[in-house]
Protein backbone atom coordinates (compact mmCIF):
# COMPACT_ATOMS: atom_id res chain seq x y z
CA UNK A 1 0.00 0.00 0.00
CA UNK A 2 1.38 3.40 -0.99
CA UNK A 3 0.75 7.13 -0.77
CA UNK A 4 1.36 9.22 -3.66
CA UNK A 5 2.02 13.31 -3.20
CA UNK A 6 -0.91 14.63 -5.59
CA UNK A 7 0.85 17.81 -5.58
CA UNK A 8 3.59 16.68 -7.46
CA UNK A 9 2.67 12.95 -8.22
CA UNK A 10 5.39 10.92 -7.06
CA UNK A 11 5.24 8.19 -4.84
CA UNK A 12 6.42 9.07 -1.45
CA UNK A 13 6.12 5.90 0.63
CA UNK A 14 4.85 2.44 0.98
CA UNK A 15 3.50 0.51 3.55
CA UNK A 16 3.23 -3.02 3.96
CA UNK A 17 -0.80 -4.55 3.63
CA UNK A 18 -2.53 -6.67 6.51
CA UNK A 19 -2.68 -10.31 5.29
CA UNK A 20 -6.45 -11.98 5.62
CA UNK A 21 -5.37 -13.74 8.97
CA UNK A 22 -3.80 -10.84 10.31
CA UNK A 23 -7.24 -8.82 9.63
CA UNK A 24 -8.98 -11.74 11.27
CA UNK A 25 -7.08 -11.87 13.98
CA UNK A 26 -7.55 -8.15 14.66
CA UNK A 27 -10.80 -8.05 14.15
CA UNK A 28 -10.88 -11.41 17.32
CA UNK A 29 -8.99 -8.85 19.54
CA UNK A 30 -11.37 -5.88 18.81
CA UNK A 31 -14.38 -8.70 19.83
CA UNK A 32 -12.10 -9.51 23.17
CA UNK A 33 -11.74 -6.38 24.10
CA UNK A 34 -15.28 -4.97 23.79
CA UNK A 35 -16.68 -6.74 27.14
CA UNK A 36 -14.29 -4.72 29.27
CA UNK A 37 -14.36 -1.33 27.74
CA UNK A 38 -18.22 -1.91 27.60
CA UNK A 39 -18.86 -2.62 31.25
CA UNK A 40 -16.71 0.31 31.97
CA UNK A 41 -19.04 3.46 33.12
CA UNK A 42 -19.71 5.86 30.73
CA UNK A 43 -17.87 8.76 32.69
CA UNK A 44 -14.50 6.53 32.55
CA UNK A 45 -14.62 6.24 28.50
CA UNK A 46 -14.79 9.69 28.49
CA UNK A 47 -12.02 10.34 30.09
CA UNK A 48 -9.98 8.40 27.35
CA UNK A 49 -11.77 10.46 24.45
CA UNK A 50 -10.67 13.73 26.60
CA UNK A 51 -7.14 12.60 26.41
CA UNK A 52 -7.80 11.87 22.66
CA UNK A 53 -8.84 15.56 22.24
CA UNK A 54 -5.14 16.67 24.07
CA UNK A 55 -3.15 13.87 22.21
CA UNK A 56 -4.74 15.58 19.21
CA UNK A 57 -3.77 18.88 19.71
CA UNK A 58 -0.50 17.96 20.80
CA UNK A 59 1.00 16.70 17.38
CA UNK A 60 -1.68 19.22 15.50
CA UNK A 61 1.11 20.01 12.81
CA UNK A 62 2.58 16.62 12.56
CA UNK A 63 -1.09 15.34 11.75
CA UNK A 64 -1.53 18.34 9.14
CA UNK A 65 0.87 17.81 7.36
CA UNK A 66 0.33 14.07 7.24
CA UNK A 67 -3.27 15.05 5.45
CA UNK A 68 -1.71 17.03 3.23
CA UNK A 69 1.05 15.25 1.81
CA UNK A 70 -1.05 12.11 1.35
CA UNK A 71 -4.43 13.96 0.06
CA UNK A 72 -3.73 17.66 -0.81
CA UNK A 73 -5.66 19.51 1.10
CA UNK A 74 -4.80 23.20 2.62
CA UNK A 75 -2.34 22.78 5.08
CA UNK A 76 -4.45 25.53 6.88
CA UNK A 77 -7.84 23.63 6.56
CA UNK A 78 -5.78 20.45 7.64
CA UNK A 79 -4.90 21.92 10.65
CA UNK A 80 -8.68 22.89 11.47
CA UNK A 81 -9.39 19.52 10.58
CA UNK A 82 -7.73 18.17 13.60
CA UNK A 83 -8.92 20.62 15.95
CA UNK A 84 -12.59 19.61 14.61
CA UNK A 85 -11.52 16.10 15.70
CA UNK A 86 -10.36 17.04 19.05
CA UNK A 87 -13.31 19.85 19.54
CA UNK A 88 -15.67 16.31 18.75
CA UNK A 89 -13.96 14.28 21.22
CA UNK A 90 -14.26 16.87 23.95
CA UNK A 91 -18.25 17.28 23.24
CA UNK A 92 -18.64 13.27 23.56
CA UNK A 93 -16.36 13.76 26.59
CA UNK A 94 -18.40 16.18 27.92
CA UNK A 95 -22.30 14.50 27.35
CA UNK A 96 -22.14 11.07 26.12
CA UNK A 97 -22.56 10.24 29.70
CA UNK A 98 -25.45 11.68 30.41
CA UNK A 99 -27.25 11.35 27.13
CA UNK A 100 -26.36 7.26 27.31
CA UNK A 101 -28.27 7.11 30.93
CA UNK A 102 -31.30 5.39 30.87
CA UNK A 103 -34.69 7.05 30.30
CA UNK A 104 -37.33 6.00 32.75
CA UNK A 105 -41.08 5.64 30.99
CA UNK A 106 -44.31 5.93 32.81
CA UNK A 107 -45.88 2.33 33.23
CA UNK A 108 -47.53 0.98 35.75
CA UNK A 109 -43.98 -0.76 36.88
CA UNK A 110 -42.12 -0.32 39.74
CA UNK A 111 -39.82 0.81 36.98
CA UNK A 112 -39.73 1.24 33.02
CA UNK A 113 -37.87 2.52 30.89
CA UNK A 114 -34.93 2.44 28.42
CA UNK A 115 -31.28 1.42 28.56
CA UNK A 116 -28.94 2.35 25.98
CA UNK A 117 -26.34 -0.63 25.46
CA UNK A 118 -23.32 -0.59 23.36
CA UNK A 119 -23.16 -3.13 20.20
CA UNK A 120 -19.79 -4.81 19.66
CA UNK A 121 -17.38 -4.35 16.87
CA UNK A 122 -17.87 -1.46 14.80
CA UNK A 123 -16.36 -1.79 11.34
CA UNK A 124 -15.69 1.91 9.91
CA UNK A 125 -14.73 1.82 6.13
CA UNK A 126 -13.65 5.55 5.76
CA UNK A 127 -12.81 7.39 2.74
CA UNK A 128 -9.51 9.82 1.66
CA UNK A 129 -11.16 13.60 1.37
CA UNK A 130 -11.17 14.06 4.84
CA UNK A 131 -8.86 11.59 6.49
CA UNK A 132 -9.00 12.78 9.93
CA UNK A 133 -12.34 13.97 10.50
CA UNK A 134 -14.33 11.23 8.93
CA UNK A 135 -12.65 8.40 11.36
CA UNK A 136 -13.68 10.79 14.21
CA UNK A 137 -16.43 11.64 13.11
CA UNK A 138 -17.45 7.75 13.51
CA UNK A 139 -14.93 6.85 16.29
CA UNK A 140 -15.88 9.37 18.76
CA UNK A 141 -19.82 8.37 19.34
CA UNK A 142 -19.08 4.88 19.10
CA UNK A 143 -16.37 4.48 21.69
CA UNK A 144 -18.27 6.68 24.16
CA UNK A 145 -20.95 4.08 23.89
CA UNK A 146 -18.58 1.59 24.92
CA UNK A 147 -18.27 -0.25 20.88
CA UNK A 148 -15.10 -1.04 20.18
CA UNK A 149 -13.91 0.19 16.59
CA UNK A 150 -12.04 -1.35 13.35
CA UNK A 151 -11.17 0.93 11.12
CA UNK A 152 -10.96 -0.03 6.80
CA UNK A 153 -9.29 3.66 5.87
CA UNK A 154 -8.85 4.48 1.80
CA UNK A 155 -5.79 2.76 0.47
CA UNK A 156 -4.45 6.21 -0.51
CA UNK A 157 -3.63 7.41 3.08
CA UNK A 158 -2.02 5.22 5.09
CA UNK A 159 -0.13 7.15 6.95
CA UNK A 160 -3.16 9.25 8.30
CA UNK A 161 -4.68 5.78 9.25
CA UNK A 162 -2.21 4.48 11.01
CA UNK A 163 -1.24 7.94 13.14
CA UNK A 164 -5.15 7.75 14.11
CA UNK A 165 -4.70 4.37 15.42
CA UNK A 166 -1.32 6.08 17.15
CA UNK A 167 -3.70 9.33 18.78
CA UNK A 168 -6.32 6.30 20.85
CA UNK A 169 -2.84 4.87 22.00
CA UNK A 170 -1.13 7.83 23.29
CA UNK A 171 -4.86 8.32 24.42
CA UNK A 172 -4.31 5.00 26.62
CA UNK A 173 -7.29 3.34 25.64
CA UNK A 174 -6.68 -0.50 25.99
CA UNK A 175 -5.52 -2.92 23.36
CA UNK A 176 -8.01 -3.65 20.87
CA UNK A 177 -10.41 -1.16 21.22
CA UNK A 178 -9.19 1.04 18.37
CA UNK A 179 -7.36 -1.01 15.60
CA UNK A 180 -6.41 0.35 12.39
CA UNK A 181 -6.22 -2.34 9.15
CA UNK A 182 -4.45 -1.56 5.73
CA UNK A 183 -6.03 -3.33 3.54
CA UNK A 184 -7.66 -3.13 -0.06
CA UNK A 185 -11.52 -3.11 -1.16
CA UNK A 186 -11.41 -5.97 -1.70
CA UNK A 187 -10.75 -6.74 1.90
CA UNK A 188 -14.08 -5.34 2.90
CA UNK A 189 -16.76 -8.34 2.25
CA UNK A 190 -14.63 -10.55 4.36
CA UNK A 191 -14.41 -7.76 7.36
CA UNK A 192 -18.32 -7.51 6.98
CA UNK A 193 -18.71 -10.69 7.11
CA UNK A 194 -16.48 -11.26 10.18
CA UNK A 195 -18.46 -12.77 12.85
CA UNK A 196 -16.67 -10.10 15.56
CA UNK A 197 -18.40 -7.37 13.78
CA UNK A 198 -21.59 -6.25 14.88
CA UNK A 199 -22.34 -3.28 12.67
CA UNK A 200 -21.07 -0.88 9.64
CA UNK A 201 -20.68 2.34 9.68
CA UNK A 202 -19.60 3.51 5.73
CA UNK A 203 -18.46 7.03 3.85
CA UNK A 204 -17.80 6.56 0.36
CA UNK A 205 -19.34 6.04 -2.80
CA UNK A 206 -22.49 4.86 -3.84
CA UNK A 207 -21.59 1.97 -5.61
CA UNK A 208 -19.93 0.78 -2.47
CA UNK A 209 -22.68 1.87 0.03
CA UNK A 210 -24.70 -0.28 -2.00
CA UNK A 211 -22.28 -3.08 -1.97
CA UNK A 212 -21.38 -2.95 1.91
CA UNK A 213 -25.39 -2.54 2.82
CA UNK A 214 -26.14 -5.66 0.82
CA UNK A 215 -23.53 -7.83 2.41
CA UNK A 216 -24.22 -6.46 5.96
CA UNK A 217 -27.95 -6.54 5.31
CA UNK A 218 -27.70 -10.54 4.36
CA UNK A 219 -26.09 -11.11 7.94
CA UNK A 220 -28.72 -8.62 9.76
CA UNK A 221 -25.74 -6.10 10.91
CA UNK A 222 -26.58 -2.60 11.48
CA UNK A 223 -25.26 -0.29 8.97
CA UNK A 224 -25.13 3.70 8.92
CA UNK A 225 -24.42 5.43 5.41
CA UNK A 226 -23.18 8.68 4.36
CA UNK A 227 -22.85 8.37 0.44
CA UNK A 228 -22.33 11.01 -2.23
CA UNK A 229 -24.25 14.47 -2.58
CA UNK A 230 -24.91 16.69 -5.25
CA UNK A 231 -26.15 19.69 -2.77
CA UNK A 232 -28.20 22.65 -4.06
CA UNK A 233 -27.13 25.94 -3.02
CA UNK A 234 -30.54 27.94 -4.00
CA UNK A 235 -29.66 31.94 -4.46
CA UNK A 236 -33.52 33.55 -4.51
CA UNK A 237 -33.94 36.75 -5.85
CA UNK A 238 -34.24 38.93 -2.65
CA UNK A 239 -30.79 37.52 -1.79
CA UNK A 240 -27.46 39.79 -1.20
CA UNK A 241 -25.97 38.51 -4.62
CA UNK A 242 -22.47 39.74 -3.59
CA UNK A 243 -22.32 37.66 -0.31
CA UNK A 244 -24.18 34.29 -1.88
CA UNK A 245 -21.33 34.92 -4.57
CA UNK A 246 -18.23 34.83 -2.61
CA UNK A 247 -19.70 32.21 0.36
CA UNK A 248 -20.35 30.08 -3.00
CA UNK A 249 -17.15 29.98 -3.94
CA UNK A 250 -15.82 29.09 -0.50
CA UNK A 251 -18.85 26.22 -0.56
CA UNK A 252 -17.88 25.13 -4.48
CA UNK A 253 -14.07 24.49 -3.51
CA UNK A 254 -13.66 23.82 0.54
CA UNK A 255 -10.97 20.93 0.30
CA UNK A 256 -10.29 21.29 -2.99
CA UNK A 257 -14.13 20.77 -3.97
CA UNK A 258 -13.95 17.19 -2.75
CA UNK A 259 -16.10 17.06 0.22
CA UNK A 260 -19.96 15.41 -0.12
CA UNK A 261 -21.37 18.37 1.39
CA UNK A 262 -19.78 20.73 -1.11
CA UNK A 263 -22.28 23.12 -2.86
CA UNK A 264 -22.14 21.42 -6.32
CA UNK A 265 -25.33 22.63 -8.15
CA UNK A 266 -26.28 26.85 -8.02
CA UNK A 267 -29.91 27.31 -8.71
CA UNK A 268 -30.59 30.72 -8.97
CA UNK A 269 -33.55 32.67 -9.73
CA UNK A 270 -33.88 34.54 -13.09
CA UNK A 271 -34.25 37.93 -11.77
CA UNK A 272 -30.13 37.71 -10.13
CA UNK A 273 -28.78 34.84 -12.40
CA UNK A 274 -26.59 37.31 -14.48
CA UNK A 275 -25.22 39.18 -11.66
CA UNK A 276 -24.77 35.77 -9.79
CA UNK A 277 -22.84 34.26 -12.18
CA UNK A 278 -20.29 37.50 -12.98
CA UNK A 279 -19.75 37.62 -9.38
CA UNK A 280 -19.00 33.71 -9.35
CA UNK A 281 -16.88 33.75 -12.00
CA UNK A 282 -14.89 36.78 -10.42
CA UNK A 283 -14.73 35.19 -7.13
CA UNK A 284 -13.80 31.89 -8.32
CA UNK A 285 -10.78 33.31 -10.62
CA UNK A 286 -9.48 34.91 -7.48
CA UNK A 287 -8.61 31.71 -5.70
CA UNK A 288 -5.42 31.20 -5.08
CA UNK A 289 -4.18 27.70 -6.96
CA UNK A 290 -0.88 26.07 -5.64
CA UNK A 291 1.00 24.31 -3.57
CA UNK A 292 -1.43 22.88 -0.39
CA UNK A 293 1.92 23.40 1.90
CA UNK A 294 1.95 26.94 1.27
CA UNK A 295 -0.17 28.87 3.59
CA UNK A 296 -1.77 31.13 1.09
CA UNK A 297 -2.87 28.89 -0.83
CA UNK A 298 -6.70 27.91 -0.70
CA UNK A 299 -7.10 25.28 -3.74
CA UNK A 300 -4.74 22.41 -3.74
CA UNK A 301 -4.87 19.07 -6.08
CA UNK A 302 -7.56 16.51 -6.50
CA UNK A 303 -6.65 13.98 -4.66
CA UNK A 304 -5.52 11.09 -7.19
CA UNK A 305 -4.88 11.12 -10.70
CA UNK A 306 -7.96 8.89 -11.98
CA UNK A 307 -10.20 11.92 -9.85
CA UNK A 308 -8.80 14.45 -12.00
CA UNK A 309 -9.23 12.78 -15.47
CA UNK A 310 -13.00 11.97 -14.48
CA UNK A 311 -13.52 15.68 -13.73
CA UNK A 312 -12.45 17.12 -16.52
CA UNK A 313 -14.23 13.97 -18.48
CA UNK A 314 -17.44 15.21 -16.92
CA UNK A 315 -16.91 18.99 -17.59
CA UNK A 316 -16.34 18.06 -21.22
CA UNK A 317 -19.11 16.27 -21.39
CA UNK A 318 -21.26 18.79 -19.91
CA UNK A 319 -20.17 21.58 -22.59
CA UNK A 320 -20.46 19.62 -25.39
CA UNK A 321 -24.11 19.00 -24.06
CA UNK A 322 -24.56 22.39 -24.09
CA UNK A 323 -23.39 24.44 -21.24
CA UNK A 324 -21.12 27.57 -21.61
CA UNK A 325 -18.02 27.40 -19.58
CA UNK A 326 -16.90 30.63 -18.37
CA UNK A 327 -13.82 29.87 -16.13
CA UNK A 328 -10.70 27.27 -15.93
CA UNK A 329 -12.21 23.37 -17.21
CA UNK A 330 -9.16 21.67 -17.88
CA UNK A 331 -6.12 20.81 -15.48
CA UNK A 332 -3.40 22.87 -15.42
CA UNK A 333 0.34 22.67 -17.22
CA UNK A 334 1.92 21.73 -14.16
CA UNK A 335 3.28 18.41 -12.12
CA UNK A 336 -0.13 16.66 -9.61
CA UNK A 337 -3.13 16.54 -10.31
CA UNK A 338 -4.57 20.31 -10.21
CA UNK A 339 -7.92 21.70 -11.23
CA UNK A 340 -8.32 24.95 -11.80
CA UNK A 341 -11.81 26.70 -10.47
CA UNK A 342 -14.49 26.42 -13.10
CA UNK A 343 -17.65 27.82 -13.89
CA UNK A 344 -20.69 26.12 -15.88
CA UNK A 345 -23.23 28.06 -16.44
CA UNK A 346 -26.49 27.28 -18.70
CA UNK A 347 -26.67 23.83 -16.93
CA UNK A 348 -29.91 22.04 -17.10
CA UNK A 349 -31.40 18.57 -15.86
CA UNK A 350 -29.44 15.78 -18.14
CA UNK A 351 -26.01 17.31 -18.41
CA UNK A 352 -22.92 15.49 -16.33
CA UNK A 353 -22.81 18.41 -14.27
CA UNK A 354 -26.46 18.10 -13.27
CA UNK A 355 -27.22 14.55 -12.52
CA UNK A 356 -23.94 13.76 -11.64
CA UNK A 357 -21.72 14.20 -7.97
CA UNK A 358 -18.99 16.10 -9.49
CA UNK A 359 -15.85 15.75 -7.17
CA UNK A 360 -13.84 18.76 -7.89
CA UNK A 361 -13.69 22.55 -7.61
CA UNK A 362 -16.46 23.23 -10.60
CA UNK A 363 -19.37 25.25 -9.87
CA UNK A 364 -22.61 24.36 -12.02
CA UNK A 365 -25.08 26.98 -12.44
CA UNK A 366 -28.61 26.81 -13.06
CA UNK A 367 -31.21 29.03 -13.84
CA UNK A 368 -34.87 28.95 -12.41
CA UNK A 369 -38.12 31.05 -13.02
CA UNK A 370 -39.18 31.41 -9.46
CA UNK A 371 -38.92 30.04 -6.01
CA UNK A 372 -41.41 27.16 -6.56
CA UNK A 373 -39.08 26.16 -9.79
CA UNK A 374 -36.25 26.87 -7.58
CA UNK A 375 -37.10 23.96 -5.20
CA UNK A 376 -38.33 21.52 -8.13
CA UNK A 377 -34.60 21.58 -9.70
CA UNK A 378 -32.92 21.14 -6.34
CA UNK A 379 -35.40 17.93 -5.53
CA UNK A 380 -34.39 16.56 -9.10
CA UNK A 381 -31.67 14.73 -7.99
CA UNK A 382 -31.03 10.93 -6.46
CA UNK A 383 -29.15 12.52 -4.01
CA UNK A 384 -30.11 14.15 -0.42
CA UNK A 385 -27.47 14.95 1.83
CA UNK A 386 -27.38 18.91 2.38
CA UNK A 387 -28.81 22.31 0.81
CA UNK A 388 -28.68 25.86 1.74
CA UNK A 389 -30.93 28.78 0.64
CA UNK A 390 -29.94 32.17 -0.03
CA UNK A 391 -32.81 35.20 0.78
CA UNK A 392 -33.16 38.18 2.79
CA UNK A 393 -35.94 36.78 4.73
CA UNK A 394 -34.68 34.22 6.91
CA UNK A 395 -38.87 32.90 7.84
CA UNK A 396 -38.83 32.70 3.73
CA UNK A 397 -35.54 30.86 3.97
CA UNK A 398 -37.05 28.40 6.81
CA UNK A 399 -40.20 27.64 4.61
CA UNK A 400 -38.19 26.21 1.33
CA UNK A 401 -35.82 24.32 3.59
CA UNK A 402 -38.95 22.14 5.00
CA UNK A 403 -39.58 21.45 1.40
CA UNK A 404 -36.13 20.01 0.41
CA UNK A 405 -34.97 16.71 0.24
CA UNK A 406 -31.57 16.73 2.48
CA UNK A 407 -30.73 15.61 5.53
CA UNK A 408 -29.61 19.07 6.50
CA UNK A 409 -30.23 22.43 5.03
CA UNK A 410 -28.79 25.87 5.99
CA UNK A 411 -30.24 29.25 5.46
CA UNK A 412 -27.99 32.05 4.56
CA UNK A 413 -24.77 29.82 5.78
CA UNK A 414 -22.49 27.24 4.11
CA UNK A 415 -23.45 23.50 4.74
CA UNK A 416 -21.58 21.84 7.70
CA UNK A 417 -20.70 19.20 10.21
CA UNK A 418 -21.17 19.97 13.86
CA UNK A 419 -20.75 17.61 16.46
CA UNK A 420 -23.90 19.43 18.56
CA UNK A 421 -26.47 18.88 15.08
CA UNK A 422 -26.66 15.23 13.45
CA UNK A 423 -25.08 14.06 10.09
CA UNK A 424 -26.29 12.34 7.47
CA UNK A 425 -28.83 12.12 4.20
CA UNK A 426 -31.45 11.02 3.02
CA UNK A 427 -32.46 8.95 -0.70
CA UNK A 428 -28.94 7.71 -2.47
CA UNK A 429 -26.83 9.58 -0.02
CA UNK A 430 -27.64 7.14 2.93
CA UNK A 431 -29.11 6.49 6.11
CA UNK A 432 -28.44 6.51 9.71
CA UNK A 433 -27.22 9.70 11.58
CA UNK A 434 -23.78 11.17 12.77
CA UNK A 435 -22.71 13.41 15.82
CA UNK A 436 -24.90 14.70 18.47
CA UNK A 437 -26.95 12.63 19.86
CA UNK A 438 -28.58 10.19 17.50
CA UNK A 439 -25.08 9.45 16.26
CA UNK A 440 -24.78 8.59 20.24
CA UNK A 441 -27.30 5.95 20.00
CA UNK A 442 -27.22 4.56 16.24
CA UNK A 443 -25.04 1.83 17.40
CA UNK A 444 -26.28 0.55 21.03
CA UNK A 445 -28.94 -1.48 22.05
CA UNK A 446 -31.94 0.65 22.56
CA UNK A 447 -33.18 -1.68 25.30
CA UNK A 448 -36.53 -2.12 27.09
CA UNK A 449 -36.41 -2.28 31.32
CA UNK A 450 -39.34 -3.38 32.90
CA UNK A 451 -39.45 -3.94 36.73
CA UNK A 452 -42.11 -4.88 38.64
Amino acid sequence: MRFVNPATGETIREYPEHSAAEAAAALDRAGAAFPDWAARPASERATFLAAAARALRARKADHARLMTLEMGKPVTAAEAEVEKCAATCDWYARHAPALLEPQPAATEASWSGVRFDPLGVVLAVMPWNFPFWQVFRCAAPALAAGDTVVLKHASNVPGCALAIEGVFREAGFPEGVFTTLLVPSTAVPALVEHPAVRAVSLTGSEPAGRDVAARAGAALKKTVLELGGSDPFIVLADADVERAAAQAALARTINNGQSCIAAKRFIVEEAVAASFEAALVERMGELRVGEPLERHTQVGPLARLDLLVDLEDQVARTVAAGATLRLGGRRLGRPGFFFPPTVLTGVEPGMPAFDEETFGPVAAVTRARDEAHAVDLANRSRFGLGASVWTGDARRGEAVAARLEAGAVFVNEMVKSDPRLPFGGVKCSGYGRELAAFGLREFVNVKTVWVR
